[in-house]
């Protein structure tokens, strides 16, 4: 048997060189022809996203890596990044749905949300204004002839802010994007006596682009009026959500204001211990990576939009927050006691609620998990 020298392994090298500098080419042709899908979807009005010629690519170069000996999960990976590329690419120009809602006034503009949100209707041929404080003494020219005004503004200023905008169209769609939807809807209806609708981006400003991007819709008044609006959003590519505004609230206690307020306390928390972030990191295992990168997230943005958030709703989740204190005294009461079988029926408590989904979120996590420990291995 011929033993394998340096210069084979060098060789070898060469090779994966090739096939690297190949799959290069490959990929720039590949962006070239999704960028002329972008054109044609533009000029069709088609949306971003197809899901079923999604799955059907994807079931189809599964099949293939699996005939030629390839691992279809790789297959998948890379090809799931592609799609992510290609409608990044495809954002550049986007279809009009509804130009009957031009022009727009963006309230709240030069913020970062205000931002992406004038951005994008631009890219789809609207257009669009904006007004902020230091405009207010022109607000009544630049709402003028507005068919549409969206207030990007916190939640903690949005009363007082659409209680002082001058008298709207009677057609004019008004509509918000903050977090929290009874109140701000009463707000925009006592305000406005046209069409009014609150949407809620389950997403921040620092998105790459909409496609499956999920956003709340919960309805004011005159909802026909809505619908060119929201069909842009799904040309878009976003996933609407039909919901009642108090659902909406009540899910968003549990979705946004226990998690955003258990990540704070826990950053507080390891603020406070003698070991520095780069110590936990350096013995950190993909799951507690993952969990600090989350963490760390939620201390980069603005600590004024997470304390509105926290404040917003605090009196309704008060309650909730009583529940989760004793949940974790019983938890501690159980550790102390070293009483096992009552931590395990705890366990089997709280997975019977997540048992139809246990085997979906492993298989999603462990993809995550692999792209944390990507992500340390690389730093």
């Amino acid at each position: 048997m011929q033993v394998a020298d340096i210069n084979d392994l060098a060789q070898l090298r060469v090779g994966i060189d090739e096939c690297d500098t190949q799959l290069v080419a490959l990929l720039a042709r590949r962006n070239s022809l999704t960028q002329k899908i972008g054109a044609i979807k533009q000029q069709t009005g088609a949306p971003l996203h197809a899901p079923d010629r999604e799955a059907d690519l994807l079931a189809a170069r599964r099949q293939e890596a699996i005939n030629q000996g390839v691992s279809p999960e790789l297959v998948e990976d890379i090809l799931r990044r592609m799609m992510r590329e290609a409608y990044q690419n495809q954002q550049a120009k986007l279809a009009c749905a509804a130009p009957h809602l031009s022009p727009i006034v963006i309230v709240g503009g030069q913020g970062a949300m205000g931002q992406l949100f004038a951005k994008q209707f631009q890219r789809s041929g609207y257009e669009v204004k904006t007004l902020d404080k230091q405009d207010q003494v022109n607000a009544a020219a630049i709402l003028k002839g507005a068919k549409l005004v969206l207030l990007s503004v916190p939640i903690n200023a949005l009363e007082t802010v659409v209680a002082e905008l001058p008298k709207l169209d009677e057609g004019c769609l008004l509509v918000d994007i903050t977090s929290v939807k009874q109140a701000p809807i009463k707000a925009l209806k006592a305000a406005h006596s046209g069409p009014v609708v609150g949407l809620h981006p389950m997403f921040g400003p620092d998105i790459s682009h909409w496609v499956k991007q999920t956003v709340v819709v919960c309805e004011g008044r005159d909802h026909d009026v809505a619908q060119g609006l929201l069909a842009q959003l799904q040309v878009w590519g976003c996933q609407l959500v039909e919901l009642d505004a108090k659902k909406h609230d009540e899910a968003m206690q549990i979705i946004q204001v226990m998690r955003h307020l258990t990540t704070f306390v826990y950053g507080q928390f390891l603020a406070k211990q003698s070991h520095t972030l780069a110590e936990l990191r350096s013995c950190s295992s993909p799951i507690y990576q993952l969990e600090l990168m989350m963490v760390g997230r939620l201390f980069a943005q603005s600590p004024e939009l997470y304390s509105d958030i926290m404040l917003a709703q605090f009196d309704n989740v008060e309650s909730l927050l009583a529940q989760y204190q004793q949940t974790f005294a019983d938890t501690l009461k159980k550790l102390k006691a070293g009483d096992k079988p009552a931590l395990i029926d705890a366990f089997a408590d709280a997975k019977a609620y997540f048992s139809d989904s246990t085997a979906h979120f492993l298989t999603q996590s462990r993809s995550l998990l692999n792209k944390a420990n990507d992500a340390k291995v690389l730093d």
